[in-house]
């Protein structure tokens, strides 16, 4: 059966690429140790780098309290308590990444606010 150019050309890129499957494989593999290498070298090099414990040790805590009023959730739409909950809990993970963390915290948590979070993020009860 005859094959049309543009067949034959894809046909011709097919083999090619089955072709070059090991040599592309090789190639990942040798970036990923040579990757791998730099992180040991960095590391070496600096004694503090980059680990959480590490960094959660330099923390100072500030004196600063935030509070969050949540009393006003029967007067939002759903649609906006689940902005309010994405808000919160930006909030509260920039919060624990910062170098001097403020004292978070929610009041008169309860109602659209409090069954939005315990459909959608269950682990809202683990918060410090």
């Amino acid at each position: 059966e005859p094959m049309s150019k543009r067949q034959r050309k894809k046909l011709l890129k097919q083999k090619q690429w089955e072709e070059q499957k090991d040599l592309r494989r090789q190639k990942r593999k040798e970036k990923r140790q040579k990757r791998k290498l730099e992180r040991q070298s960095k590391s070496d090099t600096s004694n503090k780098g980059n680990d959480r414990k590490r960094m959660r040790r330099e923390i100072v805590p500030s004196t600063l309290r935030l509070i969050v009023d949540c009393s006003f959730d029967d007067l939002m739409v759903p649609k906006d308590v689940k902005k309010l909950h994405k808000q919160i809990q930006r909030c509260y993970a920039e919060n624990r990444k910062a170098f001097h963390p403020v004292q978070f915290y929610l009041t008169s948590h309860g109602g659209q606010l409090k069954s939005n979070m315990n459909e959608n993020d269950k682990g809202w009860v683990n918060w410090k």
